[in-house]
C-alpha cells in the first residue's frame, strides 16, 4: 500500500483521507489551523453549506451520510424577501421532497475528520503550515507551531519538518500551497484567477423565543436588489447565517458604508423587514471580515504520480450555486473510482480523475458565475418565477425527459458540463416551441379574420 500525504483538513481533506484510509493506504493529514472540535472557528467566514445530492453520494460511499446530516435543516426552495417585505417562495423542484440542506461548516468538518481516524492507519496533525512541496520526491515542507510539539509559545519558535509519501495531495482550498509549488515547478502550468467586484460579510439573525425560528426554517432566503444581495441559511439553534454580497468599491458600497449611522440607513432602505430580527447588525458589520470571492482555473491537477490536487486547490467557484463543496466531495468519490480502476498505477488514475473532472469544474464556474446574476437580478421578477413554474410544469408533464438545469446540477448526478448542454437545448427546444405555437396561433387568427 501507498504513503499519501495530505495538506488540508477542511471537508474534503477529511473525508478523501477516510476513502484512502478505508483502502488501506496510511495516511498523513496535516492542517495549519487549530483542531476545528476544539471550537476554534474563524467567525465570519462561511459557516454555512448547503449539501445536496452529490456531497450526500459521496458521504454515503464511506458510510456516513446520516451521522453528517443529523442536524442538516430541508430547505424546499426559496423564499424571495422584496424592498417591500412581501414574500414569494418558489420550491427548488416540483417534488417538494427534492430538498438542499442547510448544514454548520464545523459539524461537517468534525465528521469527516472523525471518520478518517477511525482508520487506524490514518493520522491527523493540525498547527502545521505547509511551506513548499518537493513534487519530484513527494516531500511536503511544513513549519510547525509550538503548540503542535507540545511545549509552550514562550520557549520555542516554529519549527521546519519535512513529510514524505509516494504521493501527496493537495486539499487546502483555493489559496493551495501545494498548488504554488506546481506553479514554480512544472514547466507551462496553466493557472487564472479573477475576482468578482462583489465582496462578502456574513451577518446572523437571531432565534426567536425558545429557540424557535423567525422566518420560514425550510427556506433559503433571498432578498434580491438587482446588483447586490443578501441571503440567509436556518441553523439548528433558531438563527440564521446571513450573507450580504455588496460591491466592494462604489456610491453605495463597502467602501462607503463606515459609520453605524450609514449601515443602519442602507440595512432600513434595503432589508426593512430583516432589521428587527438582526440586533446584533451593527457589532457583526464591524467585527466580521470582508470577504472575497473568486474563481481559479488551472491545469494540470497533477504531477506524475506524485502530487494531485483536489477540491478548490483546483477549481475554486464563487459560492452562488452552493455546489463548491458537493463538488469537492464529488472529486474525493472520483479519485477513490480512478484509484480502483487503476491499483498499479496511480499516475494513470491521477490523469483519469484529472480528465473526468476538469471540464465539469470549468462548466461549474460558469453555471455559478451566472447564477450569481440569477439570485441577485431575476429572482424577484415575475418573468421569472413563471419560467420556474414552466419548468415544473414541463417536468411534471414529461418525467425522465424534461429537467430543468437546477434539477440536474442539484438533485443529480449528471455531470456539470453534461447538465448545462443539454439545458441550452432544452432551452432552444422550449423557446422554438413556443414560437411555432404562437405563430400557429396568430395564423390561425389572421384566417379566421381574413
Amino acid at each position: 500500500m501507498a504513503k499519501f500525504v495530505l495538506i488540508g483538513s477542511g471537508l474534503a481533506g477529511g473525508l478523501l483521507a477516510a476513502y484512502l484510509g478505508r483502502r488501506g493506504h496510511e495516511v498523513d493529514l496535516y492542517e495549519r489551523r487549530t483542531d476545528p472540535r476544539e471550537g476554534n472557528i474563524v467567525g465570519g467566514r462561511s459557516i454555512n453549506l448547503a449539501i445536496s445530492t452529490r456531497g450526500i453520494h459521496a458521504l454515503e460511499q464511506i458510510g456516513i451520510a446520516d451521522e453528517a446530516l443529523r442536524h442538516a435543516i430541508p430547505m424546499r426552495g426559496r423564499m424571495i424577501h422584496d424592498k417591500s417585505g412581501q414574500l414569494h417562495f418558489s420550491p427548488y423542484d416540483v417534488d417538494p421532497n427534492k430538498c438542499i440542506n442547510s448544514i454548520g461548516r464545523a459539524a461537517l468538518n468534525t465528521t469527516v475528520i472523525e471518520a478518517a481516524q477511525r482508520y487506524p492507519n490514518v493520522r491527523v496533525h493540525f498547527n502545521h503550515k505547509c511551506i513548499d512541496v518537493d513534487l519530484d520526491t513527494a516531500t511536503a515542507h511544513l513549519e510547525t507551531s509550538p503548540v503542535a510539539a507540545g511545549v509552550s509559545p514562550a520557549n520555542s519558535e516554529n519549527q521546519i519538518i519535512s513529510a514524505h509519501g509516494d504521493a501527496v495531495i493537495g486539499v487546502d482550498g483555493a489559496f493551495s500551497a501545494v498548488r504554488q509549488s506546481m506553479q514554480m515547478q512544472i514547466s507551462g502550468f496553466e493557472y487564472d484567477e479573477s475576482y468578482l467586484a462583489h465582496g462578502y460579510k456574513e451577518l446572523t439573525i437571531l432565534p426567536g423565543s425558545e429557540g424557535s425560528w423567525q422566518m420560514e426554517k425550510h427556506a433559503l432566503h433571498i432578498w434580491p436588489r438587482k446588483s447586490f444581495m443578501m441571503i440567509a441559511l436556518p441553523n439548528p439553534d433558531g438563527s440564521f447565517t446571513c450573507t450580504l454580497f455588496w460591491e466592494f468599491e462604489g456610491r453605495r458600497s463597502f467602501a462607503t458604508t463606515k459609520t453605524d449611522e450609514d449601515v443602519r440607513r442602507f440595512f432600513g432602505e434595503e432589508f426593512r423587514d430583516a432589521v428587527p430580527l438582526m440586533p446584533t447588525l451593527l457589532e457583526d458589520f464591524r467585527q466580521n471580515p470582508t470577504g472575497s470571492l473568486v474563481t481559479i482555473r488551472c491545469a494540470p491537477w497533477y504531477y506524475r504520480d506524485k502530487v494531485c490536487l483536489v477540491g478548490d486547490a483546483a477549481h475554486a467557484v464563487v459560492p452562488f450555486y452552493g455546489q463548491g463543496m458537493n463538488a469537492a466531495f464529488e472529486d474525493c468519490a472520483v479519485l477513490d473510482e480512478c484509484l480502483d480502476q487503476f491499483t498499479d498505477n496511480r499516475e494513470r488514475a491521477f490523469a483519469r480523475y484529472f480528465s473526468r473532472r476538469k471540464e465539469n469544474a470549468g462548466a461549474l464556474a460558469d453555471l455559478a458565475l451566472g447564477n450569481f446574476i440569477e439570485m441577485r437580478d431575476k429572482t424577484a421578477s415575475k418573468t421569472f418565477r413563471a419560467k420556474k413554474k414552466l419548468d415544473h410544469f414541463l417536468e411534471a408533464a414529461l418525467p425522465g425527459i424534461y429537467l430543468p438545469l437546477y434539477t440536474m446540477v442539484t438533485f443529480t448526478r449528471i455531470p456539470y458540463a453534461e447538465a448545462a448542454r443539454r439545458a441550452r437545448l432544452q432551452d432552444r427546444i422550449v423557446y422554438a416551441s413556443l414560437i411555432a405555437i404562437v405563430a400557429f396561433l396568430i395564423g390561425i387568427l389572421v384566417r379566421f379574420t381574413g
